[in-house]
């Protein structure tokens, strides 16, 4: 039961984080509108990635606590679950909502032209996405060396 739930557990890890390393990446490559229309369409298809990911990676967190009898017993467990939980509110309640409009806002696009204004709404995101990532190293730091 342990190993099952372990795998689950580093897979949620890969889906969650992996997409929010990943996205931003793929996005900076696109250099007309219709290859940020391309993106942004691929990105709206992997979006449930993080979504259920984050959840799982946190169930699954949660019943490795339980099986093993951790509990929050340990500093680096507890500081881990409380920056997973902010990375998920970060991602779904201020990542999003701002992708989804600047999503729409290449999709009415016509042409090969970026639009202007996606320059200044990416100006907005990438500090917000650059903190999550932030926040995910230091997780993924606080789960392999466990300081404290």
């Amino acid at each position: 039961m342990f190993g099952m739930l372990l795998v689950l557990h580093i897979l949620s890890a890969i889906a969650f984080m992996g997409s929010a390393f990943l996205i931003p990446a793929i996005r900076k490559t696109a250099k007309t509108a219709s290859q940020l229309r391309f993106v942004f369409d691929i990105t709206a298809k992997l979006s449930w990635l993080p979504k259920i990911g984050g959840a799982a990676l946190i169930a699954t967190g949660m019943g490795l606590m339980i099986l093993t009898g951790m509990g929050l017993s340990h500093m680096w467990l507890s500081v881990s679950l409380l920056l997973s939980l902010l990375l998920v509110v970060a991602i779904g309640g201020f990542i999003e909502p701002r992708l989804q409009k600047v999503t729409k806002l290449v999709a009415a696009s016509s042409g090969d032209e970026i639009p202007a204004e996606f320059s200044h709404a990416m100006k907005k995101i990438a500090p917000l996405e650059l903190a999550v990532q932030l926040l995910m190293i230091a997780v993924i730091v606080l789960m392999v060396i466990k300081p404290f």
